[in-house]
């Protein structure tokens, strides 16, 4: 169902801001695989922590699902327990092709809880009560000061025990920090496969669309929103993964 990223491959005079539009979502899968270190542990351990702290007969959101990979990831981990996923993107061609996704998934599970896909703007969706919300690469795509409404709103939500799983690509403060780990960061692309001309491009597009946070200011706005607790469980290079508790 997915295609090889070839989005940049040839040169463009001029580069428009990156969206999530037909064309991303065909190449979807291999863009981010090619794109994000540790992005296939970071799905596989999404599903073992739904497993750890999704609560039985409750909801678990996937809030800017993509494909829905982290919803697939819960699906294959969680027993039936009456737990359900609402999985959430605003882009049409994301959320219509994730639906495909999880059909095709259907077919090959005997059983898995239910997932209902939506096409909105998660800074309007109205959040039902649940033990789980994840946030996948998705807080560095919302506007830096809408982000602590949203968090505020998701941690209102959150049961007693619930958690909030957030990934995100980090930018440091330090700059030998940053400038090391950015640069081992295209070393990764070019290891994948993309060119000078597909990394210089690429970055083009999405630096205006994509704003990175430093951990330090994540975990500030956990608490500022009302989390107890956030520790960070996964990182590599400049991407990580952190989990926050009511």
């Amino acid at each position: 169902m997915s295609e090889v990223d070839k989005l940049f491959a040839s040169p463009i005079s001029k580069v428009d801001d990156f969206r999530f539009d037909d064309a991303v979502a065909r190449v979807f899968p291999d863009m981010i695989k090619r794109s994000v270190p540790g992005y296939p542990t970071i799905i596989e351990s999404i599903g073992v922590i739904a497993g750890q702290y999704a609560q039985p007969g409750t909801l678990i959101y996937d809030l800017g699902c993509s494909l829905g990979a982290a919803t697939q990831s819960m699906r294959r981990h969680l027993p039936l327990n009456g737990c359900r996923i609402i999985a959430v993107d605003n882009a049409e061609a994301m959320s219509e092709r994730c639906r495909e996704y999880l059909s095709a998934q259907d077919a090959m599970l005997e059983e898995a809880i239910p997932a209902e896909v939506i096409t909105a703007d998660i800074n309007a969706l109205t959040l039902q009560p649940c033990s789980m919300v994840v946030l996948n690469f998705t807080l560095q795509f919302i506007p830096t000061h809408q982000r602590l409404a949203l968090l505020q709103r998701i941690r209102k939500a959150l049961l007693p025990g619930g958690v909030l799983v957030l990934s995100e690509k980090l930018n440091f403060t330090d700059s030998q920090t940053q400038n090391a780990l950015e640069s081992l960061h295209y070393a990764f692309k070019r290891a994948n496969g993309y060119s000078e001309l597909e990394i210089a491009q690429k970055r083009t597009a999405i630096e205006n669309v994509m704003r990175p946070d430093p951990l330090e200011v994540h975990q500030q706005r956990l608490r500022d929103a009302g989390f107890s607790h956030s520790h960070l469980w996964f990182q590599c290079l400049n991407f990580c993964s952190v989990i926050a508790h009511t």
